[in-house]
């Protein structure tokens, strides 16, 4: 699930329903609530029989295994992606565009528009995906607030089949400056177990934090809402799902124009090629795992 969600394609709540997961990690997330924290502080501050309660309650041995899985994965995986999106800008976006564009395809039969209801929110969450991601890293400042707004999406969107809680980061601009933020991170723990200063901790440590927190408020509101609204009205939810993940289409061509740019390169015949195949290639992997899951359903 980490490796999926540390690309912007396929999501790890697919890897979930791929696996057999699915249902259990939906039920642990949206089982916390305030009774449920209330319980568990109850029992660290004494009551030990209301802390294993909501300790079983919430399935916290399963999130916990889970999480530490997801978290190495994330890790590793953003951190090389760091170095190919610094190094290798059109192939890199070229793979993330393939990948965007085929959960789109194989997620089609999640598209109901037949009705003017559903053919508005697909439109919209098109129309949304696309503007946001050719100015979102302009207009967004790089603050912790900016950091946790995208982390409380972010994370909100890895329990669903089908949109990536990377591509929501690469909608809002926010993918590189996150995944170079994890990296200087992991750095910055290495130098200071080696002797380092401290105080290099601070400033990704912060970017890291602030996802985090944000990630956690995601995990109790904007998880919750999502899951009311499938099961209040899951065809025009999908169509505004799956319009977003056409509409963020633009946001790995915008993104790999930009980088190119700052490599003193632009557009050219070898350029357009690598991000073709790497599309290519992109696209595959998602055919594949869709394949495998006997066909995605959300």
């Amino acid at each position: 699930m980490g490796t999926a969600d540390a690309v912007p394609g396929v999501s790890g709540g697919t890897i979930a329903l791929i696996t057999g997961i699915y249902d259990r990690l939906i039920a642990a997330v949206t089982a916390f609530d305030a009774d449920l924290l209330g319980r568990a502080l109850t029992g660290l501050t004494g009551d030990r029989n209301s802390l294993r309660e909501a300790w079983r309650e919430a399935d916290a041995t399963f999130l916990l295994v889970l999480g530490v899985g997801i978290l190495a994965a994330v890790l590793t995986i953003t951190r090389v992606l760091h170095v190919a999106i610094e190094t290798r800008p059109a192939p890199t976006f070229g793979f993330f565009f393939g990948l965007i564009a085929a959960s789109a395809i194989v997620l089609r039969d999640e598209l109901h528009l037949d009705s003017r209801r559903r053919i508005t929110a697909a439109v919209t969450g098109a129309a949304l995906a696309f503007l946001v991601s050719g100015q979102a890293s302009a207009v967004l400042p790089n603050s912790p607030a900016t950091t946790a707004f995208a982390g409380a999406f972010a994370v909100s969107a890895m329990i669903l089949p089908g949109i990536s809680g990377s591509l929501v980061l690469v909608i809002l601009g926010q993918y590189e400056r996150m995944s170079g933020a994890l990296s200087a991170f992991q750095d910055a723990v290495i130098g200071v177990a080696g002797g380092a200063d401290p105080s290099t901790l601070v400033a990704p440590g912060t970017t890291v934090v602030s996802f985090i927190a944000g990630g956690v408020v995601g995990l109790l509101s904007i998880a919750h809402l999502i899951r009311r609204a499938l099961e209040r009205d899951r065809e025009t939810t999908m169509a505004f799902l799956v319009g977003l993940i056409v509409g963020a289409l633009r946001a790995p061509v915008s993104s790999a124009g930009e980088n190119l740019a700052e490599l003193g390169r632009g557009w050219t015949p070898e350029t357009v090629g690598l991000f073709v195949v790497a599309g290519l290639v992109g696209a595959l992997a998602i055919f594949a795992i869709d394949r495998a899951a006997g066909g995605i359903e959300l």
